[in-house]
């Protein structure tokens, strides 16, 4: 990505993921802060440096005439724009694609939002939750006969993340074929749909709405989450064959409950997984759950902990493949974050640097990338456009 340049009007996490990608990887970064006061402390947050790493930031108003105008010379040099407002504001702002496209025709430009911009739905906004309710996989991960409860986070936001790092990618390819830049427009809820095709299919084809399972199953059984010994504790286990039903029973030393009729096929397992459910976390309750996990685990069974987040920074198979990385910032210090998960041997992802102070980079862009001289910078910045 080195000698990319992209222009990152995005904000929150969808559009700032996918740029963080391609800043690991050598792609040049200039994010568009807005005036906002400082004394907000949201570039020193830990959610903005996580997602904003290795990237330049300036302080531009683009209420501000002048403002729009340095959007443009700043096109002008670069290869990508991306942003994930509502449908309506860059257009306002005369910075939609067919206006960038005439200041400079090989620009690419993508656009995250909602419902994409197109559709009678184009102008509903809303975050990644938004999407994941309209997508029905907020309806789909709650327990029967309860209210839903959702995913918990905004999953919908990474999908959509990676598909426009990813469609960033093929367009840049595509260019270098044809000279020519392209619109690339997502809509985070087509993105997590795609995570939807067995339940999609079952309605399309067969009229069959799909129904929340909590964490059972209508295949399999045992096949859940299990309370296990201590606060908030808790292992998986998902048993999917007569071999590993076996091997479980195996690992329990054949208790007399587990020889009962009820379970003696999986059809019957499903049947009456309420009940064994029950006998499962009489057995895990009293044990670890690690323990739980690599015991089942060497026996060939799938068993995983639940884990918060304090487990996450101590996982063996994410700290051998050095999962977690640790950036130095100015005022935060030490900060532990996420690195990106593609290890390539040749050009592997560097990280640099921290997030961006509020307009750390304004002398940088302005002066050296567009050439603006010191005394039209002090009347840019006492006229508050930067």
């Amino acid at each position: 990505m080195n000698g990319i340049r992209i222009i990152d009007f995005s904000w929150v996490l969808a559009g700032p993921f996918a740029t963080r990608l391609l800043a690991d990887f050598g792609a040049q970064v200039i994010k568009i802060q807005p005036p906002m006061p400082e004394e907000t402390g949201v570039f020193n947050r830990g959610y903005y440096n996580n997602w904003n790493r290795n990237k330049l930031g300036i302080r531009l108003n683009l209420n501000k005439p002048e403002g729009i105008e340095l959007v443009k010379r700043l096109v002008q040099i670069s290869d990508v724009v991306i942003e994930n407002f509502s449908p309506r504001v860059m257009e306002n702002w005369g910075l939609d694609y067919p206006n960038l496209q005439k200041i400079n025709p090989r620009i690419i430009m993508v656009s995250l939002s909602l419902m994409g911009h197109s559709g009678p739905w184009k102008d509903y906004t809303g975050f990644g939750p938004s999407a994941q309710a309209f997508s029905g996989i907020t309806h789909l991960t709650t327990y029967p006969g309860k209210p839903p409860s959702g995913i918990g986070f905004s999953l919908s936001d990474h999908v959509a993340a990676l598909y426009a790092s990813l469609s960033i990618l093929g367009a840049l390819e595509y260019r270098r074929s044809t000279g020519q830049g392209q619109y690339i427009d997502i809509s985070l809820t087509e993105a997590i749909c795609t995570f939807l095709y067995d339940e999609i299919l079952s309605y399309t084809l067969n009229g069959v709405a799909p129904v929340p399972e909590g964490n059972s199953s209508s295949k399999y059984a045992p096949h859940g989450i299990y309370r296990c010994r201590g606060k908030d504790r808790w292992c998986a286990i998902a048993i999917t064959s007569e071999d590993e039903w076996q091997r479980f029973k195996q690992v329990l030393d054949y208790p007399a409950w587990a020889e009962d009729e009820s379970f003696a096929s999986m059809e019957r397992r499903v049947q009456n997984r309420l009940v064994l459910d029950e006998f499962i976390q009489r057995w895990t309750s009293n044990l670890d759950a690690e323990y739980v996990m690599s015991l089942l685990q060497s026996r060939g069974i799938p068993a995983g902990v639940v884990q918060n987040a304090a487990d996450l920074t101590d996982d063996p198979q994410l700290n051998s493949r050095d999962f977690f990385i640790r950036i130095e910032h100015p005022l935060l210090g030490e900060n532990l974050s996420d690195a990106c998960p593609l290890k390539f041997l040749v050009s592997p992802a560097k990280y640099l640097r921290s997030a961006p102070d509020i307009g750390q980079d304004n002398d940088y862009v302005f002066h050296e990338l567009l050439g603006i001289s010191g005394s039209e910078l002090n009347r840019l910045k006492e006229n508050n456009v930067i």
